[in-house]
């Protein structure tokens, strides 16, 4: 059998490793698939919401590294998650996304020669003042394996010289989850219990540091949201960080005055996927609701300077339009016009991403 140790260190991994998870259960002959959750975002009740709703097992180890700087938080997941493959001695670790469990985990597998396979490769910002770039670029580069879910990733792996025969394009495992989940999505009682009919409201995240920490960036998306919220309701399950620079800079008064916008704690995966696929259109910063919004044919507003998912704006339903609000309100004018383009799923964005993975890597490293 290949002993896989399959990491999760935040949320958005959660949705990615599902569906491989899933997928490798149904080769238990084939694949002894754990997983390793290290902890690197953890709250018990969210955390517990996002592993019932996506029918995960329980962990089979759990780090608990926590929170802490870019380097503390790196070096505590690379010193326990050596411990974890000295002991399970695994033939595959499979990391996800570009959080920090991701660069971590990979260079102690790498360290280790444990082959290293990276899913969701190949995305590109060109910002590397995001630390997920550095995460992204950093595991592409020792991987042995990488999964790419679009067209710009094989461009970008091929730009930057690597070996072909290390690429494959397989699609979108975080679209496997949403096509799996969806109707079961469809019976969450969050519509009902806030009294919310289809279109009639739009729906808010924001999380990203450069948002979120920048009194200038913030007070502009937030402008935006003053106009937005008074022509339809916006609801917006809020972060922990975004909810604690509200109070520290002082716009407690802006939000509490703004009637139509209704503040949520952090909601579940099934409640958040219905309350996506009945709005009107999404304002986010976030890199997977691009996808989500593109796959669902919802509009979305990216409120960031660049995107690592160029597909979701070149053929998907996403644009995206910075931190100006004039751009902001400009685009949901044309959205609350019915003048918003139509958009196109891109090509293996068909819910089957994770069997296709599964394939290839026993083809690899079993079939031989």
């Amino acid at each position: 059998m290949l002993k896989v140790l399959n990491v999760v260190g935040a949320r958005p991994n959660f949705m990615k490793i599902a569906p491989l998870q899933r997928a490798m259960q149904n080769q238990k002959d084939i694949f002894d698939a754990k997983i390793i959750h290290t902890g690197q975002h953890y709250d018990e009740r969210m955390s517990k919401f996002f592993f019932d709703d996506l029918q995960l097992p329980k962990p089979d180890v759990f780090l608990g590294i926590g929170s802490g700087s870019h380097a503390v938080q790196t070096a505590k997941i690379m010193i326990e998650f050596e411990k974890v493959c000295l002991e399970q001695k695994p033939d595959i670790v499979v990391v996800v996304g570009d959080v920090n469990s991701t660069a971590a985990c990979s260079m102690v597998a790498s360290k280790l020669w444990i082959p290293v396979v990276h899913i969701e490769a190949g995305l590109r910002s060109f910002d590397r003042q995001m630390p997920e770039e550095i995460n992204r670029m950093v595991t592409d580069a020792i991987s042995d394996m990488l999964f790419v879910t679009e067209k710009s990733g094989l461009e970008n792996l091929q730009r930057e010289g690597v070996d072909p025969a290390k690429i494959h394009l397989v699609g979108n495992v975080m679209i496997d989850s949403l096509v799996y989940f969806l109707e079961k999505a469809k019976q969450s009682a969050i519509l009902k219990e806030m009294d919310l009919s289809q279109q009639s409201y739009a729906l808010c995240t924001l999380h990203r540091p450069s948002n979120v920490d920048d009194p200038k960036n913030f007070v502009n998306i937030l402008n935006a949201l003053e106009e937005i919220q008074k022509e339809l309701k916006v609801i917006f399950p809020i972060h922990p960080r975004t909810e604690k620079n509200i109070k520290d800079l002082g716009l407690q008064d802006k939000v509490k005055a703004m009637k139509n916008l209704v503040l949520l704690p952090p909601t579940g995966y099934l409640d958040f996927l219905n309350l996506q696929a009945n709005c009107k259109f999404v304002i986010s910063d976030s890199g997977g609701i691009q996808e989500e919004t593109t796959y669902l044919g919802i509009p979305c507003l990216t409120v960031r300077e660049n995107t690592e998912r160029p597909v979701t704006s070149e053929i998907g339903t996403n644009e995206i339009v910075g931190t100006d609000t004039r751009k902001i309100l400009d685009s949901a004018r044309l959205i609350l016009d019915n003048k918003w383009k139509k958009g196109q799923v891109p090509p293996l964005w068909d819910g089957h991403t994770a069997e296709r993975i599964v394939e290839v890597l026993k083809k690899k490293f079993y079939d031989r």
